[in-house]
This record gives structure tokens, sequence and C-alpha cells, in this order.
């Protein structure tokens, strides 16, 4: 799944600076994008419907395997 989400947000920032982890919860696995300040508008798109589309396909792409992914999306700590 998150090979998945790796090539969505290639796709829509393919020179930008990002990571795609995955952290593992009690009843859900959560698929974190952290993505640039100057990058993160691209991914959460007008109105958030960039991410909405993410995450929807990631809950449909769930079938019926059993675990649950939430993707999150955070911006990166500039240092």
């Amino acid at each position: 799944m998150i090979e998945l989400v790796e090539y969505l947000v290639s796709t829509l920032v393919p020179d930008g600076d990002y990571t795609v982890e995955q952290r593992d919860g009690d009843g859900a696995t959560d698929i974190v994008v952290c993505i640039s300040k100057n990058d993160i508008g691209k991914v959460i798109g007008k109105q958030g419907r960039i991410a909405k589309a993410i995450r929807t396909i990631v809950k449909s792409a769930n079938g019926r395997g059993g675990v649950k992914y939430n993707v999150v999306i955070e911006e990166q700590n500039e240092i």
C-alpha cells in the first residue's frame, strides 16, 4: 500500500522533497507523507480534494486484507 501512495505523490510532485513512511498503530496503520512546505499544496489540492481522493483510493484498495490504512499528510520541518 505504501508503494501506491508513493507513486501517487511522486506523480503529483516529481521534483519535490518528500518522504513516505508507514507507522503501525493499534487498529490501523498510518501511511505518513512528509512533504516540503513549497509542495504541500500540490498534494492537498483545492479544498483538500486531491488529499481526499488519495485517501479514497487507499481505503478502496484495502479490500479484504484485514488491515486498515489511513493517509496522513504532514509538513516537513525545515532545519
